[in-house]
């Protein structure tokens, strides 16, 4: 299925957010998911469906100094 996973087009097999996220390697990670313009915790991933066309943000927090 083709999603747009921070403004770039990915073509993956995940069927749940979670999925997506060990497909894309983030798995371990401390990341915001956001699906379709909307935050999704990270408790609720494993039951997040993605369809055909979705767009999702990950972001990592950042440190500076």
């Amino acid at each position: 299925m083709k999603v747009v996973v921070n403004d770039t087009a990915h073509e993956v097999s995940a069927k749940t957010l979670a999925a997506l996220i060990d497909e894309l390697g983030y798995s371990g990670a401390r990341i915001a998911t956001a699906l379709n313009g909307r935050f999704v915790p990270k408790a609720t991933r494993n039951e997040t469906p993605l369809e055909e066309g979705a767009q999702i943000e990950i972001v990592a927090p950042m440190q500076g100094g």
